[in-house]
């Protein structure tokens, strides 16, 4: 019986907020599987009948990591990849091992098992005609798993989900560190009494959506099942520069950085395939607003 759900990364932002919510909606095990590169383990997930098994290891050795729950797993989550754009350039060999060498493994072990994938995508990918996906490492890396996806699907008729991610942010966030998401730079800062930093020019726009909305959308991916792409963004796009106008505090820019990109992208079609849009219901200003009142969403 395949009663197993593998997420990878499952220890890290996207990864331990999707745990909670598929304990909270399924009935399935789960195993996350993470280098803990950026994964911490406060960020495991407790559940009263041990549903939850935490695995430490790369996702390029996933078919020796998980060879004896093969015949178990119905889907796999894959969220364990490298997810910063200017990094990418910094660490371009943990980048390619992971974005490129990893997720290929994962790609096959699922398709020689026939087990159905979730695969985060990025909007970084999409925008400026498609040509955003060139502007670094990361985007490239990811835009190419998603020609890789394609081709699967054409010569093995490999079942699979996409959704695409924008600017998430929300609860176990990083803070610190050159991983660090924006939003949890400026809580950080914030909280510390210091300056937020921009990167410059600041007017940057980005669809910050929340991370309780973004794995609703995974989920919903997965329960309906219709081998197809999704998006889950915020209707409201807000600069950079705005968005730390909203904590009210002094202000420090930056000098701009290689790969940068001037706005998150919408659109309808990836690859030749119908994007279904799904919106946030959080908003960015009022969850800005709740955290410096006191406890964040």
């Amino acid at each position: 019986m395949k009663n197993h759900i593998i997420v990878t990364g499952g220890a890290g932002f996207v990864g331990s907020n999707l745990i909670e919510l598929l304990l909270k909606k399924t009935n399935k095990k789960i195993i996350s599987l993470d280098n803990y590169s950026t994964g911490k383990r406060e960020n495991h997930i407790s559940s009263k009948n041990q549903r939850v098994r935490y695995l430490v290891g790369n996702t390029h050795d996933i078919d020796k990591k998980l060879n004896k729950f093969k015949n178990k797993i119905h889907s796999v989550f894959h969220f364990g990849e490298f997810a910063r754009i200017y990094q990418s350039f910094k660490e371009f060999d943990k980048c390619y091992d992971s974005n490129s060498i990893g997720s290929k493994a994962v790609f096959k072990f699922c398709l020689d098992n026939s087990i159905k994938l979730i695969y985060s995508a990025t909007s970084a990918s999409l925008g400026n005609k498609g040509n955003d996906k060139n502007l670094s490492p990361y985007a490239f890396t990811k835009s190419k798993n998603l020609e890789l996806l394609e081709n699967l699907k054409r010569w093995f008729n490999f079942k699979y989900e996409v959704v695409y991610f924008y600017n998430v942010y929300g609860p176990r966030q990083i803070k610190r560190g050159a991983m660090a998401t924006v939003i949890g730079i400026f809580e950080d800062q914030y909280n510390n009494n210091r300056p937020l930093t921009i990167v410059r020019p600041g007017s940057q726009t980005r669809r910050f959506t929340h991370i309780s909305d973004t794995v609703e959308i995974c989920y919903e991916a997965w329960k309906k099942n219709k081998c197809a792409h999704y998006s889950i963004s915020n209707k409201k796009a807000f600069s950079i520069k705005n968005v730390a106008k909203l904590f009210g505090s002094k202000i420090i820019m930056l000098k701009s950085r290689q790969g940068e990109r001037f706005a998150s992208a919408l659109t309808k079609i990836s690859l030749n395939n119908q994007i279904i849009r799904r919106y946030g219901k959080i908003h960015l200003k009022d969850y800005i607003s709740s955290f410096i009142k006191g406890p964040n969403l």
